[in-house]
C-alpha cells in the first residue's frame, strides 16, 4: 500500500538586511533601471556577518513550519535540508538543524541540487512518505550566497540576482487520497554544468592551499559564473517541458492550474512561462521584486507567501517547477 503524503505546514525567513538596486549602484556600474528590466528584481536580503547563517536561518523558517501543522517538533521522522550554501563543506546543514531543535536522533540527509534542490528534497521526502517509512518529515531550503559574490562591476551579472533566506515545509501522511502531492520529476543535463557553476575555495579542481600558494590577486575563478543567455533559453524549455510532464502524468492540463509557483531565478522566465501556459497574473505568484534569486529557499519562500496571502484553497492544483545549476530541472503537482 502507498500513502499519499501532504504539505501540512510551511513557513519562511529572511534577513532584515534589504539591500535595494540603489544600493547596489554605489558598489558597481548598475542601476535601479538596468536591473529591473532584466530581472525585475527591486530588492534583496543579505545576511549579516555574525547573525545569520545558512543553518539558523533553516532553523528558524523551521520553527514557522512546525507551528502552522500543529504539530510538536519530536513528532519529526527526517529531515532532508537543500542548499548550495552550507555552513561547513562538512557535515551538512541537516544534522546542525536537528541538533539546534533538539530532536531525538533522526536521520538528516543534505540536497545539492542549487536552484532545484526543494523539489528534489520534497521529491524524496514523497518517497519516504509513500512507503510508511515516515509519517512528517521536515523540508528545508535555505541559501546564504551574498558573501560568496563579487561586489563589484566585474561581477554584477551574478551579484544583483542572488539573495539570502530560508523556507520550510512539513511533509506528513495524508488521510486524504485526493489531495496531497500527486507526482514528481526530476531531471538533470550534466553537460553543461560548467554554464552555470562555482568552483568553491576548498573543493573540486582548486584548493584551499593552491590558492594560498599561488596568491593571485587576479584569480577570480572562485566566483560564481553564469553564461546568461544559454541559461536563459534553456530554463525556459525545461521548465515547460517539466510542467507538461507533470500534468500529463497525471490527467491534466495547463486548464487545470489554479496556482504557478516557478523558482524565482529572473521575472522574465517567469512571465515566458506564463505566456506559454497562457496563465492570468492571478494564476501565477512571483516575490522575486523582494528577495531576489534565494535559490534553494526561492520555491519555500513564495509558497508559504502566497498560502498566507489566500492565493492557495484547499482543492486547488498547485505546480512549482524549477531550473538550474547542474543543469536540473524539476516539478511537483500538488492538490492542495
Amino acid at each position: 500500500m502507498l500513502y499519499r503524503s501532504r504539505i501540512k505546514g510551511l513557513g519562511f525567513y529572511v534577513p532584515e538586511n534589504v539591500v535595494t538596486n540603489d544600493d547596489l549602484s554605489k558598489l558597481m556600474d548598475t542601476s535601479d533601471e538596468w536591473i529591473q528590466e532584466r530581472t525585475g528584481i527591486q530588492q534583496r536580503r543579505h545576511a549579516l556577518k555574525g547573525s545569520d547563517t545558512t543553518t539558523s536561518m533553516g532553523v528558524k523558517a523551521s520553527l514557522k513550519a512546525i507551528e502552522a501543522a500543529k504539530i510538536n517538533k519530536e513528532e519529526i521522522d527526517f529531515i532532508v535540508f537543500a542548499t548550495l550554501s552550507p555552513d561547513f563543506f562538512f557535515p551538512g546543514c541537516g544534522v546542525l538543524v536537528q541538533k539546534e531543535l533538539g530532536l531525538p536522533t533522526v536521520g538528516a540527509l543534505d540536497i545539492r541540487n542549487q536552484c532545484s534542490g526543494f523539489i528534489y528534497a520534497l521529491s524524496v521526502a514523497d518517497q519516504y512518505i509513500k512507503t510508511g517509512m515516515y509519517k512528517n518529515i521536515l523540508v528545508i531550503g535555505a541559501e546564504t550566497q551574498s558573501p560568496a559574490l563579487d561586489m563589484t562591476t566585474r561581477g554584477r551579472n551574478m551579484a544583483v540576482l542572488f539573495g539570502d533566506g530560508a523556507g520550510a515545509a512539513i511533509v506528513s501522511r495524508s488521510d486524504d487520497p485526493e489531495r496531497g502531492i500527486l507526482s514528481t520529476h526530476l531531471h538533470s543535463q550534466g553537460e553543461h554544468a560548467e554554464q552555470l557553476a562555482m568552483i568553491t575555495p576548498g573543493v573540486g579542481t582548486k584548493w584551499v592551499t593552491e590558492l594560498l600558494a599561488e596568491n593571485d590577486p587576479d584569480d577570480v575563478s572562485y566566483y560564481p559564473n553564469m553564461n546568461g543567455q544559454f541559461v536563459f533559453k534553456n530554463a525556459v524549455v525545461r521548465f515547460a517541458e517539466v510542467i507538461e510532464e507533470g500534468l500529463k502524468s497525471n490527467g491534466l492540463s495547463h486548464k487545470d492550474i489554479n496556482m504557478l509557483i516557478p523558482h524565482q531565478a529572473n521575472l522574465r522566465i517567469s512571465q515566458f512561462v506564463q505566456h506559454q501556459f497562457k496563465l492570468t497574473d492571478e494564476q501565477i505568484f512571483n516575490n522575486i521584486m523582494k528577495y531576489g534569486n534565494t535559490t534553494a529557499a526561492s520555491i519555500p519562500i513564495a509558497l508559504t507567501e502566497a498560502v498566507q496571502k489566500g492565493k492557495i484553497k484547499d482543492g486547488d492544483l498547485v505546480v512549482i517547477a524549477a531550473f538550474g545549476s547542474g543543469f536540473t530541472w524539476a516539478s511537483a503537482i500538488i492538490r492542495w
